[in-house]
This record gives structure tokens, C-alpha cells and sequence, in this order.
């Protein structure tokens, strides 16, 4: 934006913690590219505030809401209507109109899908893909995983109540499995914070790769650091890998095309990603 005027709209995150948040940057960078008049904010909302986010949407005529943790499941009864997507996960991260209707969605899922095949050109049809962590990323993933015909979704994770819960996303083709499941994987997903940059496991790998077969297709949900343990090690195995970018900045694709009804800029979002995260890191 290089100026604002009575046109201008807004959008924002709502979240807490959420000044970290790279959002802001994706969409303001889009909505320039396309010429929307439009500007996007990160807003700090503690818990419990999310229903009072979403009715100030409806009275000042928002553009749309991001929503992150920890008011994703709060939303879902606070909008109007929500995707059978956002419904079957109970958990809402993107909030639009649909003419005099506020609805949730949840664009995650699908945004790991469309960034796979983004970047590395792989696609989850008739794949078996083991996902490691059971969260609510993990969950998102597994029934969009079922909803683009994946073969098999293999869920590893400690509590093995959170992995049942994970697979529930996608029951005609999500089991709870071990380590052993690694051996057979076309596509494994890091869902755990486990090589994120600042913790204690940062060096850590979340599951010994010595178990990958050579053609497995690495993804890691963590993009900070851009490169992890993991990636690190799997690319020395001659594996393909990708971090958390892809997914992030197409989820937020699905966003911007919800709110404006344009065709989401998505090499502008990416590049304004890169950029954000390097700048962190300076």
C-alpha cells in the first residue's frame, strides 16, 4: 500500500502470541500485486476474545480473519456457517463473507497438499504417507490427505489417544502405526516441533531416517530454521525435502482467494515469506 483511503479495507490475524506472525507480510504483499485495496494487520486477542473478533468483522466490514492458536476451535461456533472441512476438524483458520454469511474454513490441510506440489512436483494420489506428531496440523493433513485420494495415512506419535484422534480425521484410510511404517512411506511429514530452531531439540531428528526407503519424500513443517536436522539429514540420503514454507504460504493462497475472488499471487506471497524470515533471522 502506498496510501490509505476511505476505500481501504482491512484484514488481520488474531491470535496469542501473534506480533511474530509472518502473515502480514504474505497478504500485504499479495493484496499490492493485485491492486487490492486492502491492508492486513496481526492482532493480539487473548483467550476467549475470539467470538468479539468475529462480530467486529461483521460491524466494521472487514475484509477477512486469519485465525491462529489459541482461537481455532473458538471460531468455529462463532461464524455463521463453516466447510464440512472446517466442521469434521472443529477448527476454523480463515474467516470470510459469502454474501451476508460470515464463514470459517480451515486451509491448512489442503495448503501442505497444494505446497507439495508446488515445490517438489510430488502429488498424494495413491500415496502412503506417514505423518509423524499427531497435532492439529497432523490433523488437518490427514483429512486432506483422505480428500485428494492418498492410498494410506500412517500416524506416528507417543500418545496414542492423540494419533487415534488424528486418524479419525480420515478413517477409511488413517491407522495408527510405529516406526516400522517408515520403511514403506512415499511421503513422510515431520508434524512435530522437533528440530525448530531456539528449543532444545533443535539438532534433534524426529524419527531415525536409516528407516527411509531411498525414493521417501521428506516434508517438514518447521521453516525456521529454513533448513533443520532433519532436511539436513534426509538431503544427505539423497532424499527430496521441503520445510514448512510451501504450506504456509499456500494456505494462506486459499485466504486471499476466499476474501477477494482473485487468483492468489503466490511467487509475490512466497518471495515476501523468504524475505520476512530472513530479516527475523538478521
Amino acid at each position: 500500500m502506498t496510501s490509505i483511503t476511505g476505500h481501504t479495507r482491512l484484514a488481520a490475524v488474531i491470535g496469542s502470541p501473534v506480533r511474530h506472525s509472518l502473515s502480514p507480510a504474505l497478504h500485504n504483499a499479495a493484496f499490492q500485486a493485485m491492486g487490492v485495496d486492502a491492508v492486513y494487520l496481526a492482532l493480539p486477542v487473548e483467550a476467549g476474545g475470539a467470538p468479539s473478533a468475529v462480530d467486529s468483522m461483521r460491524a466494521l466490514d472487514w475484509l477477512g480473519l486469519s485465525v491462529t492458536m489459541p482461537h481455532k476451535s473458538a471460531v468455529v461456533a462463532a461464524c455463521d456457517r463453516v466447510t464440512d472441512v472446517a466442521a469434521s476438524l472443529d477448527s476454523v483458520n480463515c474467516v470470510f463473507r459469502d454474501q451476508n454469511k460470515i464463514v470459517g474454513d480451515s486451509t491448512d490441510g489442503t495448503g501442505w497438499v497444494n505446497g507439495l506440489d508446488d515445490e517438489l512436483d510430488v502429488r498424494v494420489v495413491n500415496a502412503h504417507v506417514v505423518i509423524v506428531g499427531a497435532g492439529g496440523a497432523a490433523r488437518a493433513i490427514v483429512r486432506a490427505l483422505g480428500d485428494h485420494k492418498a492410498d494410506r495415512v500412517s500416524i506416528i506419535n507417543r500418545s496414542r489417544e492423540s494419533a487415534e484422534r488424528a486418524a479419525d480425521a480420515a478413517p477409511s484410510i488413517a491407522v495408527v502405526s510405529d516406526a516400522s511404517a517408515l520403511r514403506h512411506a512415499d511421503i513422510v511429514i515431520n508434524a512435530t516441533p522437533i528440530g525448530m530452531a531456539d528449543t532444545a531439540a533443535a539438532k534433534d531428528l524426529p524419527f531415525d531416517i536409516e528407516l527411509l526407503n531411498e525414493h521417501a519424500v521428506v516434508s517438514d513443517l518447521i521453516y525456521h530454521p529454513r533448513e533443520t536436522a532433519l532436511m539436513a539429514a534426509a538431503s544427505a540420503r539423497g532424499h527430496r525435502v521441503q520445510n514448512g514454507v510451501s504450506m504456509l504460504v499456500h494456505q494462506a493462497v486459499t485466504q486471499f482467494e476466499h476474501w477477494t475472488g482473485l487468483n492468489a499471487p503466490v511467487e509475490a506471497m512466497r518471495s515476501a515469506a523468504v524475505r520476512s524470515m530472513s530479516a527475523a533471522v538478521e
